[in-house]
């Protein structure tokens, strides 16, 4: 295959490539409305305002995938420690010459134009991970290299959480799909889970309650194990209804020193019933268990700050907060658009500028003001059928570089959607996340046409490569 066949497009994936573009264009008509002045129409241009600047972005991201579409692709695998490199460079360049917005320092500033290194960093971090786990001498299951794996994306979302900003750093962890897809074990996954579960209960109720449930599903592990089992569970059933029933009288203190002499009883016995590994293995579960709960309750009341719990109330307990006016208004006005919406340019809550922020992390109620549920249904099917279009691409790759390097842009494509549409219907904390090629700014779609752009080329070469 001659380099001019490649150039002339026969190889390239025309359906990520439409479906890029259509995003794109998606987001200028929604920005476009956004900024729509009804009073003052002679003054709306689809060239001027905020509309006027995502119509240069959008130019110069096109310009970009072409770009890197003619690029060698080895390029991409020879230098990705170096791209690495130069991405951690730019974050830990903002702690000397970054420009403060909304209280994160996350940007260069150049003339009247911003720059967030956050968002090239998960391109950066993308191809180093995918270079890394395509060595011939890498093994996933192996502790080293899970180190290292974890390592090439941590740093830089502990880089991205001092600036502050923790929605960008939670992008991150969509390389976990990477991991699992290279063969990392589920185990790590269930831990996981587990170990948010724990997180998020300990902001929002007592530790000592969330330890005394705890305790109670330890002693159920441990009946599980030993002989006699129908008795001891008739026996933990009458237990636990009498644990209910006198916490309900306020009598909590009792009970948990109650629980902790049944568990220590159930943990003696098990340990003399040479069943020590057991001990061992739920003692530890039950001591991380419990520093976690307590490590989150004190980081929410003493670390965080104030307004950062109230994005945390705002999702969890909501009674406890007054800092839910963007996600009421959002839900408002995605709401107030029906079944077909109110029409293109017709949002009412759009045009008044009842949620802030709408041309970046709420752009979604724009869709749903307007376009209704069809609509927004219609514009998640092209999101998602993006995503899946991507993942075929990975899974036909030859080159295990870029079927990882897929399943990265997979992945950061799919979390960014999934807490940007989340955080507008109060399903997940605002966190500022833009919506992929529809949100307004530069950064962001110029980083996500990189992506695309590098994993075109790397597909048109997955017969040579």
């Amino acid at each position: 295959m001659s380099r001019r066949d490649t150039f002339a497009g026969r190889n390239i994936d025309w359906m990520t490539l439409v479906l890029t573009l259509a995003l794109m264009l998606i987001g200028w008509l929604m920005i476009y409305a956004v900024g729509y002045d009804s009073q003052n129409p002679e003054n709306n241009s689809f060239l001027k305002g905020i509309a006027g600047k995502q119509a240069i972005f959008i130019t110069i991201s096109t310009f970009v995938i072409f770009v890197t579409y003619i690029i060698e692709w080895k390029f991409w695998q020879t230098f990705s420690y170096l791209i690495y490199m130069l991405g951690i460079l730019m974050l830990l360049g903002l702690f000397v010459f970054g420009h403060e917005i909304k209280g994160a320092t996350s940007w260069y500033r150049i003339s009247s134009f911003t720059l967030q290194p956050s968002e090239f960093a998960k391109f950066a971090t993308n191809i180093a991970l995918a270079a890394y786990l395509s060595r011939f001498n890498t093994d996933i299951r192996e502790f080293r290299t899970q180190v290292t794996a974890f390592g090439l994306f941590l740093l830089p979302m502990f880089l991205i959480l001092l600036q502050p900003d923790a929605g960008s750093a939670l992008v991150f962890l969509s390389f976990l799909i990477v991991t699992y897809r290279q063969g990392l074990s589920a185990n790590f996954y269930i831990i996981g889970g587990v170990s948010i579960t724990l997180l998020l209960l300990g902001l929002v109720f007592n530790p000592l309650s969330i330890i005394l449930g705890l305790l109670l599903i330890s002693i159920l592990i441990l009946i599980f194990n030993v002989k006699k089992k129908f008795y001891l569970l008739i026996g933990f059933a009458v237990f636990l209804a009498t644990t209910l029933f006198i916490t309900s009288k306020g009598l909590f203190t009792v009970i948990f020193l109650i629980n902790i002499a049944v568990f220590l009883g159930f943990l003696i016995y098990t340990w003399m019933d040479k069943k020590r590994a057991l001990v061992a293995r739920l003692s530890a579960i039950l001591a991380i268990g419990i520093l976690m709960v307590f490590s989150a309750n004190y980081t929410f009341h003493k670390i965080l700050k104030s307004h950062q719990q109230d994005r945390i109330n705002a999702w969890l307990q909501p009674s406890k907060t007054d800092e839910l006016y963007n996600v009421v208004q959002s839900k408002l006005a995605i709401g107030s658009g029906g079944f077909y919406g109110k029409g293109y340019l017709k949002g009412t809550m759009t045009m008044l500028d009842y949620v802030p922020e709408q041309s970046t992390d709420f752009i979604f109620c724009t869709i749903g003001e307007e376009q209704g549920f069809v609509g927004s249904v219609g514009i998640i099917g092209i999101i998602f059928l993006l995503i899946y279009r991507i993942v075929t691409l990975a899974e036909r790759q030859r080159s295990e570089f870029a079927r990882n390097y897929a399943y990265g842009v997979a992945g950061i494509l799919f979390l960014h959607c999934f807490v940007n549409i989340g955080m507008t219907m109060g399903l997940v904390p605002v966190v500022g996340i833009p919506l992929p090629f529809i949100s307004y700014g530069g950064s962001s779609i110029l980083a996500f046409s990189l992506m695309i752009g590098v994993l075109l080329k790397l597909d048109s070469q997955r017969f040579t490569a």
